[in-house]
């Protein structure tokens, strides 16, 4: 099963990297999502190791790319002569569905709070690096935060399901506990959200997005192509990032749906030229 890694999953030291700056692995990723996966056409190791090199990705680091997510059960390869073209697995192909979907649905409806939280304890010892971050890796991606260890919370009781097949999944049944329910007029809940959500970093990265994609000029398909992909592997972060708290948690307006408003702008205008200049870059690299 492919898995995502800390490549993929901003921790709080690396929140204030420059917006559009990548591994290339995650920018394989991304170039795989928006523009591999969605036609169902296996690609030549020369269109992707050239792509990346677009991108600014030298031709060991893309080689090395494309072997790690073929170890990771996203790619797998076939021989043609002295060339490989790959095609994107089963379980490459649900990862990048899931994250498409989120992608392009995050933020796009705001349904309303019914004042409850889903509560999950679970016991991981120190010594268990691998799995703990396993698991805050998943946790994080249903937007969960984690107030004090081993407590994760997120005011959204649908995800109770989820939860339950991640800990299912990492093998935690019998070290979890989980609840759901409304706060009692104990404690502060501002000072519980700002101890489980590094908001304030959150806020600045969206800052950061809307003043480079706001003022970034596009004129022929090749810029729109790297303006794309700058987009899409500077929004998909977000999810990992900001929990999308219900309005009635914020104590201002928050500016993620003003972003998410201007990555869709973005996106639609730079689809047609970036598309066309992938098919150009395909065909050269295909003879």
């Amino acid at each position: 099963m492919p898995r995502f890694d800390e490549e993929d999953v901003l921790t709080a030291g690396t929140r204030r990297r420059e917006v559009g700056s990548a591994s290339a692995r995650s920018l394989l990723l991304t170039l795989l999502g928006e523009f591999v996966h969605p036609r169902g056409v296996p690609v030549w190791t020369a269109t992707l190791v050239t792509t990346l090199g677009t991108l600014g990705i030298e031709e060991k680091s893309a080689r090395q790319a494309i072997s790690r997510s073929a170890a990771d059960g996203v790619l797998d390869s076939e021989k043609s002569g002295r060339r490989v073209c790959w095609h994107i697995t089963p379980p490459g192909t649900r990862l990048l569905a899931e994250g498409t979907r989120r992608i392009y649905t995050f933020l796009r409806n705001t349904p309303s709070w019914d004042g409850n939280w889903l509560v999950l304890w679970v016991a991981i010892p120190e010594t268990q690096r691998q799995l703990r971050h396993r698991l805050r890796t998943r946790l994080t991606w249903l937007g969960m935060g984690s107030p004090s260890a081993g407590i994760w919370i997120v005011p959204d009781v649908a995800k109770v399901s989820d939860v339950s097949a991640v800990v299912d999944e990492l093998g935690l049944a019998d070290r979890a506990f989980a609840w759901t329910g409304r706060l009692t007029p104990i404690g502060d809940p501002d000072r519980l959200i700002a101890d489980a959500w590094a908001l304030d970093d959150v806020e600045q990265r969206y800052a950061d997005f809307m003043h480079t994609f706001d003022n970034m000029t596009v004129t022929t398909p090749e810029t729109a192509f790297v303006a794309q992909m700058r987009l899409v592997q500077a929004w998909r972060r977000f999810p990992f990032i900001d929990p999308a708290l219900p309005r009635e948690l914020l104590d201002h307006d928050w500016p993620g749906p003003q972003a998410a408003e201007l990555f869709h702008r973005c996106h639609e205008r730079w689809h047609a030229p970036a598309q066309s200049y992938w098919s150009e870059l395909q065909a050269q690299t295909s003879t």
